[in-house]
């Protein structure tokens, strides 16, 4: 599998340190405009008061009272542009094989080596996994330049900050199971692509109108953002493991699937 690995290092690298990069400029600038934002709640509640609930939608938390700067730290881990960044990355990694490969008609070559669609497939995960670790670590670096001005009393603990990570790398995994999976049936990736696609844009929708709109509360369960609480993991500081389950089973069923339709199936380039 060395080579196997070396090749999908030297094809995914740059585009892993441009997300990379865009995270950590991200996450800075995040927590350079929230202290700003912090200022003008008040005025903005007082004028606008559906602001509150509109924020509270985007938290994933009903909002009661004031709002505390540890709080609304969940801001710059649940903003749509960092999750755009997150799906976007693992959505074009995770459908370069099988539908990739089939699409660009190098199916035959990669499957010729002495491999088995296991083992690529194997390969292709470790290789998503890793960089998925890379882009969180620069996310965290950004974040840390970010608030080193910030005041300490509106700092959350650096562990808490470690927990809302792990609450939202298992996001990471649910949906990049769901890409392999969606990769395994296609044999286009532009196919791949707008399916997983499709299905993140409808799981943020419904956890949206979900905190706000009776109507889509029983259909909340079906959004992964349901399951990502970054705003009560700061308020409570722990983690809460009956959502990190949902999410991480959410993710080994569709890469399971994904791994047996991928070794099962027939190919054609035709």
């Amino acid at each position: 599998m060395r080579g196997i690995l070396m090749k999908i290092f030297r094809e995914a690298w740059l585009a892993t340190l441009l997300f990379s990069i865009a995270f950590l400029i991200v996450e800075i600038l995040l927590n350079m405009i929230l202290p700003l934002l912090l200022e003008q709640m008040g005025d903005m509640l007082d004028r606008l008061p559906f602001i509150k609930d509109f924020l509270g939608a985007l938290l994933g938390i009903e909002l009661e009272g004031e709002i505390t700067a540890q709080i609304m730290q969940a801001f710059v881990w649940v903003h749509p542009v960092v999750l755009t960044l997150l799906w976007a990355h693992e959505i074009i990694f995770c459908t370069r094989f099988p539908a990739g490969e089939i699409d660009r008609g190098t199916i035959d070559i990669l499957l010729g080596l002495p491999v088995s669609r296991r083992q690529v497939y194997f390969a292709h995960t470790i290789g998503w996994l890793a960089s998925g670790l890379v882009i969180f670590g620069f996310g965290t670096i950004g974040y840390t330049l970010g608030s080193i001005d910030m005041p300490t009393e509106n700092r959350p603990a650096f562990m808490s900050i470690i927990r809302v990570l792990m609450n939202l790398f298992c996001v990471y995994i649910a949906v990049g199971g769901l890409a392999f999976l969606c990769s395994s049936m296609c044999e286009r990736r532009g196919k791949a692509i707008a399916i997983i696609f499709g299905l993140v844009l409808c799981s943020f929708l419904i956890n949206f109108l979900a905190q706000f709109w009776p109507p889509a509360e029983p259909f909340a369960v079906l959004s992964v953002l349901n399951y990502y609480q970054p705003a009560i993991i700061l308020k409570s500081g722990s983690l809460v493991f009956g959502d990190i389950a949902i999410l991480l089973a959410v993710g080994v069923v569709g890469w399971t699937l994904g791994l047996e339709i991928t070794a099962r199936r027939s190919i054609c380039t035709t």
